[in-house]
């Protein structure tokens, strides 16, 4: 019967000839018409001069407004904001979630170009919360379109573009201020065209039939094939009380916070599902301030030559280039993960420890595109090692869990620190306390390290010792172990 099943998934996964003949071209059109749109809703030339408007005498906000009393309400926005965004990008299918992302551009640089006021700069970083926390509509979107063996491609399209047009849009903001000697006004107003467009754009997007938790059903066989989260529900038995539960407990997105239980225990997942909270929340924070710290090191109200946006395109490229590079790098994760984590987060408080004692903004902007390159570095290496052992639909759920933990760590340390409510901070003493934050994980990470690193060469002794046949015994063993975990959350 298995086999049979077996059987039946290929033919339902295996395109007909007539269907290759004539869907190529509708999805790949889609595909292209969606990677366009990412391309140009990463545009917004003046998004790297937002903090330079609010301190210029065109805004005339304070140092400690902005640091204290602005920038924070981007954290409380992304954390409220972020768990019905991603429940609705998947119950609404994408595509008005989208358009609520377009919506939210244009109400952040109409507020820029024309709110005076703390409480409407405030309203601006809300919006941008909302910008924020809709990308995950982009990043899942694609998915929708194509078949399943088509998808690490299509992701990489569709990460490419966005890369492409942050780059695009830093260097032209550079250009503009530098060359064309345009106004920080004057930026945001071709920032506002450039995000109308893009919600033009999303008013012509294709509308998906499907979508990973919440409607699937729509799915025809013809399409892509049944997850294994559904092959799991069709082999289990299932009670007969399970009849009177109410229809969302019998849902795919419930099973999967069940799944979800059991998978925490895979060490690999743990390991960097903790990076991917303690580090990501250290990350964007540093992210939120630089431009701050930026403009106290060398302030755009005295110098005429402001290099944000230049610098922020060599980030965006060192980031890509480190991506790629962390493509290649082949060791034992299960024994060293903890290892090259430590190393990275060391390098990083070492880097946020001259960010916050430099008086030279050369060395300033250095810095932070490697301390952001070294982050770039392990995202792709994290992104495997979580995804590597659960199904597609329950990867997606573990991202959304990881990112929703950082963001209220991120939220926790901004009231802390930076938040007036709190100890407020300047920007230099936050960039120290920063770098003391990574210095802990690297410590705490090389003492897991040490851990694992010990037990593998103790267990490894006896075993070199046994000549009896017992290591092919244990080796068969752990494989089988392995093989068992790799299949927590499949069937």
């Amino acid at each position: 019967m298995a086999v049979t099943e077996d059987l039946k998934e290929q033919e339902e996964t295996s395109p007909r000839p007539e269907e290759e003949k004539q869907k190529p071209q509708l999805w790949k059109w889609s595909v292209i018409f969606l990677c366009l749109y990412g391309f140009m809703a990463q545009l917004k030339p003046g998004d790297s001069f937002i903090t330079p408007l609010l301190l210029s005498l065109e805004k005339n906000f304070t140092r400690e407004e902005v640091t204290n009393e602005i920038t924070p309400v981007l954290s409380y926005s992304y954390m409220v904001v972020l768990v019905p965004v991603f429940l609705l990008t998947d119950y609404l299918r994408y595509k008005p979630v989208l358009i609520l992302q377009s919506l939210s551009h244009i109400s952040v640089w109409l507020i820029l170009l024309l709110g005076t006021s703390l409480l409407e700069m405030q309203f601006m970083e809300f919006f941008y919360g909302i910008t924020m926390a809709a990308r995950v509509a982009y990043s899942s979107y694609i998915f929708s379109l194509v078949a399943p063996s088509l998808y690490q491609q299509v992701a990489s399209y569709s990460r490419t573009s966005v890369l492409l047009g942050v780059f695009t849009s830093s260097a032209l903001g550079q250009l503009c201020v530098s060359v064309g000697e345009v106004s920080y006004g004057t930026l945001s107003k071709i920032s506002l065209g450039f995000v109308i467009f893009g919600f033009a754009l999303t008013l012509f997007l294709p509308w998906p039939k499907r979508s990973l938790f919440f409607n699937r059903k729509l799915q025809g066989p013809e399409e892509a094939s049944p997850a294994e989260m559904d092959q799991m529900n069709r082999d289990c038995p299932q009670p007969t009380a399970a009849k009177t539960v109410s229809a969302w407990r019998n849902s795919v997105f419930f099973q999967m916070l069940k799944e979800l239980l059991n998978v925490v225990r895979l060490p690999q997942l743990q390991v960097w599902s903790l990076w991917w909270i303690f580090n990501t929340a250290g990350y964007y924070l540093m992210v939120y301030y630089v431009h701050v710290l930026w403009n106290e090191v060398y302030p755009t109200s005295e110098n005429k030559h402001v290099y944000n946006g230049g610098v922020d395109a060599a980030s965006t490229l060192l980031g890509a280039l480190a991506s790629f590079a962390a493509g290649y790098v082949k060791i034992r994760w299960s024994l060293w993960s903890e290892l090259v984590i430590g190393i990275v987060t060391a390098l990083q408080a070492g880097l946020l420890i001259v960010m916050s004692t430099t008086s030279n903004i050369w060395v300033c902007y250095v810095t932070s595109a490697l301390f952001r390159s070294a982050y770039q570095f392990l995202v792709p290496i994290a992104t495997f090692q979580i995804a590597s052992s659960l199904t597609k639909e329950l990867c997606a759920l573990v991202f959304g869990v990881n990112t929703f933990l950082a963001t209220i760590l991120k939220t926790i340390i901004t009231i802390i620190i930076a938040d007036k409510r709190g100890l407020a901070l300047a920007v230099h003493p936050q960039f120290f306390v920063y770098s003391g934050y990574f210095a802990l994980l690297a410590v705490i990470y090389f003492g897991a390290a040490a851990n694992v690193i010990i037990k593998h060469f103790r267990n490894e002794k006896p075993a070199t010792l046994n000549q009896n046949g017992d290591i092919e015994l244990c080796s068969t063993m752990m494989v089988a172990n392995d093989a068992e975990k790799l299949t927590i959350g499949k069937v």
